[in-house]
């Protein structure tokens, strides 16, 4: 007998403007784009999301320089992931670099023929680096 799980999983690019989401499938395999919200409506955007689909886990991009020393994003990223592990007690939180994930998600977009303007809307490419930093959990050994 196989286990089918429902719940998924949440990526997350935080921005200090907009924070960028993604979601995995039901068998955790695949991610995909949700959009971006400000700061200030992400609790609601994740409280829809896990009413809709169900969340078991937020993977939080950590903001990490090319050596793995901190940079001055990381302790904005670890004050925010601190007050989601308050509000969402319930809720496994992981961080998970992120050094140079934002770049990956301009070539990928570069790749899917969107027009320089489709790529230049705002959120857009929080969306894409949130759906990239997601892959990346989801297809890593763990």
């Amino acid at each position: 007998m196989s286990t089918f799980r429902t719940e998924r999983i949440l990526g997350m690019d935080y921005g200090t403007k907009r924070i960028g989401l993604a979601v995995s499938d039901p068998f955790r395999n695949f991610a995909q784009p949700v959009g971006t919200f400000p700061p200030q409506k992400i609790t609601e955007a994740i409280q829809t999301i896990r009413r809709r689909d169900g969340v078991e886990k937020i993977v939080v991009g950590h903001p990490l320089n090319s050596d793995g020393s901190e940079n001055r994003m990381t302790a904005v990223v670890d004050r925010f992931v601190e007050e989601l592990r308050k509000t969402f007690p319930d809720l496994a939180i992981e961080t998970l670099d992120e050094h140079g994930s934002t770049k990956e998600a301009q070539k990928v977009l570069v790749a899917s023929g969107r027009s320089r303007r489709e790529r230049r809307e705002k959120g857009r490419l929080d969306a894409a680096a949130a759906c990239l930093l997601l892959q990346n959990y989801l297809d890593s050994p763990r």
